[in-house]
């Protein structure tokens, strides 16, 4: 049986090396990888940039570099390269960003990071006193999309996975929660390792909450199939 494809798609550029292999790992697909901001110039992607009081999306450049842009210039260039990947024949795109998106009637079945872990988010805040949102920057904070009744129970801290070295003083911020989101596709397992030590209390991370979706997609239906049905 042929493998299944699918299309990894990052609001920066790709290939994104610091994430991929971890979060495909084991999975029997092919990847192919793409960036919203692939073929531009430093000049282009600096245009990009949010204006003062406009929502931000933080990302990762090909080189490894941070680079912050609107979150209305993302979503143009995100949402275009989507339709441009659904003309292909793919089995699935997986949408690398916890940013909020609109919703796009696509063919090819979209996995939208933010969707996979704010369930989470949502099912955790029902049932603990206080949960920690861990934000790659501070501005983010308050652009944070949240309901009424989960942002009662929220408590928020910022590190950049992106070259930040904050993680330690994150998780003792955070350390009067009683679970902690890392909520950004960039953060690694090392840096949930800080987070956790620091704090005291669990640490999720989005890219593990979104692998284990992948997992499940990429199986073969006879692979996902309950003992005895038939």
């Amino acid at each position: 049986m042929d493998r299944k494809r699918f299309a990894m798609v990052t609001i920066g550029q790709a290939p994104r090396v610091d994430l991929v292999p971890d979060l495909c790992a084991g999975l029997p697909v092919e990847v192919i990888e793409y960036g919203a901001l692939d073929g531009l110039e430093a000049r282009e992607i600096a245009a990009l940039a949010p204006a003062a009081g406009e929502a931000r999306l933080v990302t990762r450049l090909k080189d490894g570099r941070e680079v912050t842009i609107a979150k209305t210039a993302a979503k143009d260039r995100v949402e275009a390269l989507l339709r441009e990947l659904d003309a292909q024949a793919l089995d699935a795109i997986v949408l690398l960003c916890t940013g909020q998106f609109r919703q796009l009637k696509l063919r090819t079945p979209l996995v939208e990071s933010q969707i996979v872990v704010d369930e989470t988010v949502g099912t955790l805040a029902g049932s603990v006193d206080r949960l920690g949102i861990l934000l790659p920057h501070r501005e983010q904070i308050a652009e944070f999309h949240k309901t009424a009744a989960a942002g009662e129970r929220l408590r928020f801290s910022h590190a950049s996975p992106y070259g930040g070295q904050r993680f330690a003083e994150a998780g003792r911020e955070l350390a009067d929660c009683d679970v902690v989101v890392m909520h950004c596709m960039g953060y690694s397992a090392a840096m949930q390792r800080e987070v956790a030590a620091a704090a005291g209390r669990p640490v999720l991370l989005a890219r593990q909450i979104v692998a284990s979706a992948l997992r499940d997609l990429a199986q073969a239906p006879e692979e996902t199939q309950a003992p005895g049905l038939a």
